[in-house]
């Protein structure tokens, strides 16, 4: 995977700014979602999948009690927070 910039507190902060949900935690971005029930958590996690798998980037995944998603963006690779982990962000939240 070719090498991608790390953003910088700034740029972390005016990227969040755009998004709904997310929050900083540590080197990551994260949301929570609460869905009808564990048929419909699943569902979520699938379209997010097909998502992940198109970009070729891909949260960890958290599914817990019986309908919540927890997700969480970072570029692993790269140590932090990059352009790919909120474009994906951006498009997850298409999805609800």
């Amino acid at each position: 995977m070719p090498h991608v910039a790390l953003l910088d507190d700034s740029e972390i902060q005016a990227r969040l700014d755009g998004l709904d949900g997310w929050k900083l935690s540590a080197n990551a971005i994260e949301r929570d979602w609460k869905l009808d029930d564990f048929a419909a958590a699943i569902a979520f996690v699938d379209r997010v999948a097909e998502l992940a798998e198109q970009a070729n980037h891909h949260p960890d995944i958290l599914i817990h009690g019986w309908n919540k998603v927890r997700l969480t963006l970072s570029t692993h690779s790269e140590g932090g927070l990059t352009e790919s982990d909120f474009a994906l962000a951006a498009r997850i939240d298409g999805l609800a």
